[in-house]
Formats: C-alpha cells, sequence, structure tokens
C-alpha cells in the first residue's frame, strides 16, 4: 500500500469453511458463500502473495483446503478439456513466502523445498499462474524479523 499498490487480504484462518469430500463436490457443487468474496479477490488480483508456515513438512491443512474450493472449473481453469488448462488466472503472479523452524537452506537442498515445489508447479502453474516467485524464511523462531520485514517490504515495492 505504500508503494501505491491496491491490496486486499484474505486471512484464511479467520473464515469458517467446509472441506471438500469428493471430487463431485468440487466439480458440481458450489462455492460456499463465505468464500465468494475471497473468490471474488483472487479474481480481482495481478499478483498473489502467500503466506504460510511449514507444517509438518507441507503446506497448512487449511491453506490446502481454501484453494480446493477456490480453484474451481470455471474459475482456476477450462473445464471439460481432460487436462486442466488454465482459465481466468492465466497471466496472474504469485510470490509465496514459507516460514519454517529449519534452515532454509536444509529444506532447499536436504528437502528440495517439497512442498513449496508442489504449491508452485502442481496448483499456481498448472492452472496458468506465472511467474510464481518464493520466499524462504529459516530459523523463524531465531531469526532477525525486522531484516525480513524489511525485505518483504522492498519486494512489495517493486512491479510484479
Amino acid at each position: 500500500r505504500q508503494a501505491g499498490h491496491a491490496v486486499r487480504m484474505i486471512a484464511i484462518a479467520g473464515i469458517e469453511f467446509p472441506c471438500l469430500r469428493s471430487q463431485d463436490e468440487w466439480t458440481h457443487g458450489t462455492l460456499p458463500p463465505q468464500l465468494q468474496g475471497s473468490q471474488e479477490a483472487i479474481g480481482w488480483a495481478d499478483h498473489l502473495v502467500i503466506v504460510y508456515p511449514l507444517w509438518l513438512g507441507d503446506v497448512p491443512a487449511l491453506l490446502k483446503a481454501f484453494l480446493e474450493q477456490i480453484a474451481r472449473p470455471g474459475f482456476a481453469f477450462t473445464p471439460g478439456s481432460g487436462y486442466p488448462a488454465p482459465g481466468p488466472l492465466k497471466g496472474k503472479s504469485a510470490r509465496l513466502i514459507v516460514t519454517m523452524g529449519m534452515p532454509a537452506l536444509v529444506y532447499r537442498w536436504y528437502f528440495l523445498q517439497h512442498s513449496l515445489t508442489s504449491l508452485k508447479r502442481n496448483v499456481l502453474q498448472l492452472i496458468g499462474i506465472r511467474p510464481v516467485r518464493e520466499t524462504i524464511i529459516g530459523m523463524i523462531e531465531t531469526t532477525n524479523h525486522r531484516r525480513w520485514l524489511d525485505r518483504i517490504r522492498a519486494l512489495g515495492k517493486a512491479a510484479r
């Protein structure tokens, strides 16, 4: 906002919504009303910033459930092609910011940043969101938070 960008924020943890339990629900069900504003905000945005902690080596279940609800046929990709073809979200960009207790270097090289790569490639890039850049903040309990916040603010000032 300080750099002049229009911003809409979604606090997923504050939204009560059901988890999808079948492909039929995802394909033919309707988006819960409490997520319609979130889907509209994502459709409106040119750039998405997703911030999450690494939990048990993966994306938190609530974030995954949110993305499953939001990324329905017709919104995230063109249905009926047999393989998800990018739809209305094509052309947007994203930044993933992941916090974790382990050193970022260990996550990148030993664990091959598995969950981050999965979210990036198997969800965001699959539906046409490109480029997807990443910021990994390791040792979150002991890191210099001010330094990281300054770096993230600088990213926010930069164009896409």
